[in-house]
């Protein structure tokens, strides 16, 4: 009779859990310690395994990068880098939907959490679409999206438990990670045009309706320079972040807290919209979100643990890469169980649970494991956007007080752009390698 072994039985074990809706971190380390118990090892080591899968300083990042999206979002700094934005760009085609789409790219230089971001910038980008003639779930679909793209645009959270795991440079993901995230941001612009019919009778953007307006009867060039000036220190935010990682003046870990510092100083002596509320807000904020990441990668190394012991990474690799010689068929099979794995699970717990398994896998086949993290980081962000469990639609529901239904149909036209730049990024790896050759 065929008997499941168990590192196998402790996966099923997983997905029963998240059937009865225990949380996530907890159906991880009580699936992987019955795992444990049934290997003889009792559960001794739990401590031991947990105390290590978290004490890895790179992981410190994931905090203060959280904190750091935290502040600029509850001191004002968001409200006005959009206002320069709206300003800049809102009288192109498209109005208020270009400016929310290039926010949110922007923004994901800031956070590198997608749910953190839709909190952050949602409700101004939201309100502001529906002011310009926007329908509020196509405003929410569009943020959504935009939002889950802080996962692959730099810094991204995301890309730093890619590293972690994988061993690999945190700095070089981030750079690969650029052009593609850049180029799923535009491909979101080509769909305002299936928006018109959302748009105002005028199709011109409504800037001046816009209240309060910060700039009244000034001229165009007076209001540009008005709105960069208000928002110069929090435009530089990623300039101080990714210039510093870039030109080696300190590392991704390091970037985080200078994040998290220069966060304080410009919300404190600079704008002074600091208070003691909106700066207990923030704590508060970024304490739950980045307590949710760090229970999940602790309890995601003792899944480690039982998947390593119980050599699943052998089998499930073999079993993987017989499925066919072509190693594109490989791929596609991977990218399609990531896909579906994240509109059940968030991003951090299905690289702990898959990577283990697939990094062998693109070793033997030679892929360059730079490129491989940002096509999985690229599938993990949609996932943030596919239903039943898509977490920034979830926010984003909860910000518009619409159905989660409705946000997902106002999320498809983006959902199937965000497809197309995983395709590009999967098909020319030279999309993410590129710069990193250059900076070599």
């Amino acid at each position: 009779m065929f008997e499941l072994g168990a590192g196998t039985q402790m996966i099923i074990l997983f997905f029963i859990f998240l059937a009865l809706r225990v949380p996530v971190a907890f159906a991880l380390g009580l699936s992987a310690m019955y795992a444990m118990w049934d290997l003889g090892f009792g559960l001794d080591l739990v401590g031991d395994l947990i105390a290590t899968g978290v004490s890895k300083f790179s992981l410190l990042a994931i905090p203060f990068f959280i904190l750091a999206g935290a502040l600029m979002g509850s001191l004002g700094i968001a409200e006005r880098m959009i206002r320069f934005f709206r300003v800049l760009i809102g009288r192109l085609p498209g109005g208020m939907g270009v400016v929310g789409t290039v926010v949110c790219l922007f923004w994901g230089a800031v956070s590198g959490s997608g749910p953190a971001s839709v909190a952050a910038i949602g409700p101004l980008i939201i309100k502001s679409m529906e002011e310009d003639g926007y329908s509020r779930a196509f405003a929410a679909g569009l943020v959504c999206t935009g939002a889950a793209l802080s996962i692959v645009i730099p810094p991204s959270i995301g890309l730093i438990i890619y590293g972690v795991i994988a061993e690999t440079s945190i700095a070089k993901l981030f750079i690969a990670a650029i052009i593609p995230g850049l180029f799923m941001g535009m491909l979101m612009l080509l769909t305002l045009p299936l928006a018109r019919r959302h748009h105002d009778v005028h199709g011109t953007p409504a800037l001046d309706r816009l209240s309060p307006d910060p700039y009244p009867g000034l001229p165009y060039l007076q209001r540009l320079w008005c709105a960069f000036r208000d928002s110069f220190w929090g435009l530089m935010t990623p300039v101080v972040i990714l210039g510093g990682i870039y030109s080696g003046m300190f590392t991704p870990t390091e970037a985080a807290l200078v994040a998290t510092v220069y966060a304080l100083f410009v919300g404190g002596p600079i704008y002074r919209t600091m208070d003691l509320k909106g700066l207990y807000k923030a704590l508060v904020d970024a304490s739950s979100s980045s307590a949710f990441v760090m229970f999940v990668v602790a309890y995601a190394s003792l899944f480690g643990w039982v998947v390593n012991v119980d050599d699943l990474i052998g089998q499930y690799s073999t079993l993987l890469l017989g499925i066919s010689s072509n190693e594109w068929v490989v791929l596609l099979v991977i990218m399609v169980i990531l896909l579906i794995a994240g509109m059940f699970m968030d991003a951090i717990t299905i690289m702990f649970i898959s990577l283990p398994i697939f990094l062998p896998v693109a070793h033997q086949l030679g892929w360059d494991p730079i490129w491989f993290g940002v096509v999985v980081t690229i599938n993990l962000a949609i996932g943030l956007i596919t239903p039943p469990v898509g977490i920034n639609l979830y926010v984003a529901a909860n910000i518009t007080r619409l159905p989660i239904e409705t946000v997902a149909r106002g999320a498809l036209p983006f959902l199937l752009t965000a497809l197309v730049g995983l395709a590009a990024a999967a098909a020319w790896p030279e999309m993410s390698l590129f710069l990193v050759g250059l900076l070599d």
